[in-house]
């Protein structure tokens, strides 16, 4: 039987991009467990305008600062998380570029797209290059013509995706999904859900998420064998 992983997240989440990266390898760590991934929506912000906000603003905001703030020993909670992330993403070939970061998105455009994406089997490639598009690029994943850009690069047909972009296409849809996964209590992301059964929360390890994966498969309802005539 195969085990169903939701990975919720959200797009603009560093500690997202390290998850997806872990997860992967998670599955390679099982891979006697069939899997099937579902990539769901998740804001962590949805009062940020459609035309994004200044990123440096935002987070001093959030955080207490960042650039010459961060000096104020008061106000490196930012700092600590960067350099933790910096670490991290070496390990993972990760290549997180803070600095250069000018712009907070709001990101449910680009959920929509990898909903769209994910239909068509190519989800983990356009939530791969979103990441990548943001953390390393400093590109604008709030934008229409961006986000068609990545989504033609990854497979997908560019004039298709800005169609649907320049509509409310799956807006409420994808606004109902990200809203269940709050019901269900989800409060911070990464978070892995297998089955609906057991869950791990934050970018695990590779091995925890392969622990969960062999959990679920066994806490599967067994086939019972049929009668014999």
């Amino acid at each position: 039987m195969t085990v169903a992983i939701e990975m919720v997240s959200d797009l603009v989440c560093p500690w997202c991009w390290l998850g997806l990266r872990r997860l992967q390898a998670g599955r390679a760590l099982a891979p006697e467990v069939e899997t099937e991934i579902y990539f769901r929506p998740y804001e962590l912000d949805p009062t940020i305008p459609a035309e994004g906000v200044d990123y440096r603003d935002y987070m001093t905001k959030k955080f207490g600062g960042v650039g010459a703030a961060e000096e104020d020993p008061a106000k490196n909670r930012w700092r600590a998380m960067r350099e933790a992330l910096e670490r991290y993403g070496e390990d993972e070939d990760i290549p997180f570029d803070f600095e250069g970061l000018r712009h907070r998105p709001n990101t449910m455009k680009a959920h929509r797209v990898v909903h769209w994406a994910q239909g068509q089997g190519l989800g983990a490639e356009v939530k791969e290059a979103i990441f990548a598009a943001y953390f390393r690029d400093h590109k604008d994943i709030g934008d229409t013509d961006v986000l068609a850009d990545l989504a033609e690069d990854a497979g997908l047909d560019r004039d298709i995706i800005l169609k649907l972009l320049s509509s409310d296409a799956d807006h409420d849809h994808v606004k109902r999904e990200a809203a269940t996964f709050m019901q269900m209590g989800v409060a911070g992301v990464p978070t892995f859900i297998a089955d609906r059964r057991m869950a791990v929360q934050g970018a695990e390890s590779a091995e925890k998420i392969a622990k969960m994966i062999r959990a679920a498969a066994k806490a599967q309802p067994q086939e019972r064998p049929a009668s014999a005539t």
